[in-house]
């Protein structure tokens, strides 16, 4: 009989108990304990089971679960005699950062000490013990609302003094999702405080630590070790690139499959694998996305559950304000094409905002891209290496064209009417729309105003125009850069229905005012249609079907915001 798929429950002890689904990952636990390092860190995607193996780590080595090896029998850990009697046996703080999301950096520290407080009152029992002075009652008390930053950031070191010598063993301490505080002091401004303090933090908590037997963070992305590990060199970093604990977080494909055969849809595989596969760790490809496929398990119907999960704002916000090239580069990705772009795995946010290898480093650390091939690494290298990379399933490719389609739009009404307006010829209608929205949401730096290189703007303004288009797939073959005629057009759709004249076979091309050729954008316009005459672009969809009375063209002519489109 298969179990029940219980959606969003990251509590170990609770899926045990109650018997619901779960797929074995207890060999990270021996991996771990056997590679022996003291603070290791492990990136992964958001959804991929970092807090359910964390959860599962506290349900195993704590000793407030002593005797619960029910927890894992029937487990691959259970088999091992080594093991069985290590379960339950160790002092262990576990915190969280997953919801300290705060928008200013002191609501930050706040939650911050919150959580260190949390963990305070849970343990407050050893305090009543005779083995603590005076003085230790105190500070263990000075751990309360309204705590001074130096006070907070000595906390988990500490805790680990009083616990060690309580049990008389050293502690393991468990941080769940370190940086999702990192990623919001960004975004909000205020990365530069957030850094000092948790780099106080973080080096008392896990460098000059005598009580630490030993640590895990996870996390989405590496922070650079310039920032807030600056001091720590006993960090054991372990990135999507590595070839640790490579099977530990996200499904294997043998994992999934037995899991569709299990829930009697055997069936499903072929598609389950479009959709959710794509994910490699190391050298091991064929991972999947599991918070889909429990999603999928569950519902048994395909949709974008893991890209829906979140609000997915800061890769929406780098990419829509990105340079042209990076929107150019998602239009190549968007086709199924790949990108050959450095990789560095240290994210430094602060660099996110000028440096485009930055971007794509976030984004693959953060599951939406996947690598194809790197180029060979030779000696020891301290620039990025080059990696081929493309979108990592047809999940990740839908949420991107949505989010696309999103862009700069204020209404979906109005991209509709500027659609129609394209269909049909109302090129005073196009005039209009692009002209308004050119001028309030267009910067400089995308219309080229700043931008030494005269096809940038072109290009931006090329991808924005392609975006619009997205949902007319079931109307159009909508390709963009392809050899047609004696030249390569800018964008061209092609009708799928041939026979209906309500869609008429379109040719697009783009140009930027040239002051040297042309006095203005009537001239620059002209320039473009006639572009598209002399090197014949109609022929490739003449040839496919396409009625030539059938077939319009449109130029669009650019001067900073001010836009010009016609047509015939």
């Amino acid at each position: 009989m298969a179990k029940v798929i219980s959606i969003g429950n990251q509590s170990f002890e609770s899926i045990r108990k109650d018997n619901c689904f779960y797929i074995d990952k207890t060999s990270f636990i021996k991996e771990w304990w056997e590679n022996k390092d003291n603070v290791t860190l492990i990136t992964r995607p958001r959804r991929f089971g970092k807090t359910l193996n964390m959860s599962m780590l506290e349900c195993f080595f704590s000793n407030k679960y002593k005797d619960r090896g029910d927890l894992f029998e029937g487990l691959e850990i259970w088999n091992n005699e080594k093991y069985r009697k290590l379960q339950g046996t160790y002092p262990v703080i576990f915190l969280s950062f997953a919801g300290i999301k705060q928008v200013k950096y002191n609501e930050t520290v706040i939650k911050i000490k919150d959580e260190l407080i949390r963990i305070y009152n849970e343990y407050d029992y050893i305090m009543k013990s005779g083995i603590y002075n005076a003085n230790e009652k105190m500070q263990y008390q000075s751990v309360c609302v309204g705590m001074s930053d130096t006070v907070a950031q000595e906390a988990l070191k500490n805790l680990s003094n009083y616990l060690s010598r309580y049990y008389g063993k050293k502690v393991i301490i468990l941080l769940d999702e370190y940086d999702t505080p990192m990623q919001e002091a960004y975004v909000n401004g205020y990365w530069e405080e957030l850094v000092g303090f948790t780099r106080s933090l973080f080096n008392s908590t896990f460098k000059t630590n005598p009580y630490l037997e030993r640590a895990i963070m996870t996390g989405i992305t590496r922070v650079s070790k310039e920032s807030i590990f600056s001091d720590l060199n006993n960090l054991e970093i372990v990135t999507t690139l590595s070839t640790k604990y490579e099977t530990s977080f996200g499904f294997t494909e043998k994992e999934v499959f037995n899991a569709l055969d299990e829930q009697g849809l055997p069936d499903e595989k072929e598609d389950v694998k479009k959709w959710y596969d794509g994910f490699i760790f190391g050298k091991q490809k064929d991972i999947y996305n599991p918070w889909s496929i429990i999603n999928f398990l569950d519902k048994k119907e395909y949709n974008t559950y893991w890209a829906d999960s979140s609000s997915n704002g800061l890769i929406n916000n780098l990419v829509q304000k990105g340079s042209p090239c990076i929107k150019m580069m998602m239009e190549t990705l968007l086709k199924e094409e790949t990108i050959d772009v450095p990789i560095n795995e240290q994210i430094v946010f602060s660099e996110l905002d000028y440096s485009e290898d930055a971007v794509w480093s976030l984004m693959l650390a953060s599951g939406y891209l996947k690598v194809v091939s790197a180029e060979p690494l030779v000696g020891n290298r301290r620039k990025a290496r080059k990696y081929t990379l493309a979108l990592t399933n047809l999940e990740i490719q839908f949420m991107f064209e949505d989010m696309i389609l999103r862009w700069f739009s204020p209404a979906k009404h109005e991209t509709n009417e500027f659609i129609r307006a394209l269909i049909s010829g109302d090129i005073e209608s196009m005039n209009e729309y692009m002209n308004d929205v050119a001028l309030n949401t267009f910067s400089s730096f995308d219309s080229g105003k700043h931008n030494s290189e005269r096809k940038a703007p072109e290009n931006f303004f090329h991808g924005f125009v392609l975006g619009l288009m997205v949902d007319q797939t079931e109307n159009y073959i909508i390709t963009s850069n392809r050899e047609s005629g004696y030249g390569r057009y800018d964008i061209m759709l092609e009708p799928i229905d041939k026979t209906n004249e309500k869609y008429p076979g379109i040719v697009i091309e783009f140009k930027v005012i040239n002051p040297r050729k042309e006095s203005s954008l009537e001239e620059t316009v002209a320039a473009a249609l006639k572009q598209i005459e002399d090197k014949n672009y109609d022929a490739e969809i003449i040839k496919r079907g396409v009625k030539e009375e059938n077939i319009h063209h449109y130029g669009f002519a650019f001067r900073g915001k001010e836009v010009l489109i016609d047509g015939r």
